[in-house]
């Protein structure tokens, strides 16, 4: 911090016994090194405020861009709601249309084709010649 050498400490201790004298200079310096604990805790003491106060910035700025997103994402799915609900408005309308034309259907008598016997005499359906198991092997007789 101050770039003091072993050498310039030599010498202040040298100065400071000439001009304190061997009796004043230990109660000096435990006088010196209570202010040296006392300076820095204070410098610790703020820099930790500092580092908080950062800190707190850090979380504002965080927590402001996360409300941010929060606001999109939140306006993205009621958009998207919006949409799916006129979607399914649309689907209903059409359905109702369908369900009316259904009905004029329904009352339609059911066609007859060509091919249709069920309804003429004599008529006998072919029995099938499919096996009775389905995988077309004949039945097991060890049983």
């Amino acid at each position: 911090m101050f770039d003091i050498g072993f050498t310039e400490l030599v010498v202040i201790a040298v100065v400071a016994l000439l001009v304190l004298g061997p009796e004043r200079l230990p109660k000096a310096a435990r006088f010196a090194g209570l202010w040296v604990r006392r300076g820095r805790a204070q410098w610790a003491s703020v820099r930790s405020e500092l580092e908080r106060e950062l800190a707190a910035d850090e979380l504002k700025r965080s927590l402001r861009e996360t409300e941010d997103a929060m606001r999109d994402i939140d306006a993205s799915v009621r958009e998207a709601d919006a949409q799916a609900r006129r979607e399914f408005d649309a689907m209903r309308s059409a359905t109702k249309a369908v369900g009316a034309e259904a009905v004029d259907v329904d009352e339609a008598p059911p066609a007859v084709t060509p091919t249709d016997r069920r309804d003429t005499p004599g008529y006998e359906p072919e029995p099938d010649d499919v096996p009775d198991d389905a995988s077309g092997e004949a039945p097991d007789e060890r049983a």
